[in-house]
């Protein structure tokens, strides 16, 4: 994967299990922090876009 620029996602809390999301042209790729192997997954934006919508609707408003 080219260098890319990693950020944290905004709900995560001090402590080691964050999910970090980085861009490239045409892929949008995951990790988790406390990955021993950093594995990384790749999707594309139109998918990981599907996701966040249904996050989204699943998480309790308050």
């Amino acid at each position: 994967m080219p260098a890319s620029t990693w950020q944290k996602s905004s709900y995560c809390a001090e402590g080691n299990s964050c999910v970090h999301v980085a861009a490239t042209p045409g892929t949008v790729h995951l990790t988790e922090s406390s990955d021993p192997t950093h594995s990384i997954l790749g999707t594309t934006p139109h998918t990981f876009a599907a996701l966040i919508d249904v996050l989204k609707e699943k998480t309790p408003r308050g």
